[in-house]
């Protein structure tokens, strides 16, 4: 499965109290992702809220044909204290 972080300076602010932001499949349930993450990063996940977050809608200049981007899913992961994830590490 795909997981991808999303790094911005809101999630980078999130870090500090150990939780982590990503990018999964729709599809994913939260014991799937707990086990994904886990194994990807090797960490202890304690808690998971997930959102489903609507696809924005795009116009082409050229053409002004609207498109509407796929809807994706954000999982917002808290670890154990004392672990990290070295993705988010943005050397701050």
């Amino acid at each position: 499965m795909n997981l991808r972080p999303v790094i911005t300076e809101t999630t980078i602010n999130l870090v500090k109290s150990n939780w982590y932001t990503f990018a999964v499949p729709v599809a994913a349930r939260k014991n799937e992702l707990r086990e994904m993450i886990g194994k990807a990063f090797k960490v202890d996940v304690l808690e998971i809220k997930t959102m489903v977050v609507k696809g924005k809608t795009k116009r082409s200049p050229r053409s002004r044909k609207v498109r509407k981007l796929s809807d994706w899913k954000k999982a917002i992961v808290k670890i154990k204290d004392g672990q990290k994830i070295d993705v988010f590490d943005v050397g701050a």
